[in-house]
């Protein structure tokens, strides 16, 4: 680690990933990367969708831990991990977050790995920070925008879809911002702790 990775405020901090289905998910190998590179103890948790786009293998080799994408498998003790590892977490990202896991985490549903693991995140002292992925009309769904306001509320952050070109070849909101992006969003939610 390089003398400028160990000034960020990633270094030295426990980082959960999750990745819900989206072709964005090939954005994140990067972000974890770099938070690992950074210093950051990074564990990715991903949904069966997202394991479709991506798979655990990749973001395995990234961190050197395991990778939960399975609620009832015990990948490093008996203990139920899905609340050890929320309390362990200085911040939890989602990304990409869909359009489904918007509606799951402002009902409070939990039937994967990742809905789980957030349920029992304190967002009163442990940022969890959403990055919404998907096609503009899904984006601009009444569903979503209740959702996402929801959500505010129940003090998630929103890290603000990108404008650009989608995986549905077309132009609009909705795009997965880029691995900078995220990276900037996660520091200054840590800067600020």
């Amino acid at each position: 680690m390089s003398a400028a990775s160990a000034q960020r405020p990633v270094n030295g901090r426990r980082i959960i990933v999750g990745l819900t289905g989206g072709i964005a998910c090939y954005k994140l190998a990067a972000v974890v990367s770099k938070l690992t590179q950074s210093g950051a103890d990074v564990t990715v948790i991903m949904t069966e969708a997202a394991t479709r786009f991506v798979t655990p293998l990749t973001f395995q080799a990234l961190t050197g831990r395991p990778v939960y994408s399975d609620q009832w498998q015990h990948v490093e003790s008996q203990d139920p991990q899905h609340i050890s590892l929320a309390r362990s977490a200085d911040l939890v990202l989602i990304a990409p977050c869909s359009m489904d896991m918007l509606a799951k985490l402002a009902q409070g549903r939990t039937d994967d790995v990742v809905s789980l693991i957030v349920s029992a995140v304190d967002r009163s002292n442990q940022p969890v920070l959403l990055a919404p992925s998907m096609n503009a009309v899904m984006w601009n769904q009444p569903a979503t925008q209740r959702n996402i306001e929801k959500l505010r509320a129940d003090n998630f952050g929103i890290i603000e879809p990108d404008t650009g070109w989608q995986a549905c070849r077309t132009e609009g909101v909705g795009r997965l911002p880029e691995p900078d992006q995220l990276l900037d969003a996660v520091e200054a939610a840590l800067g600020n702790r």
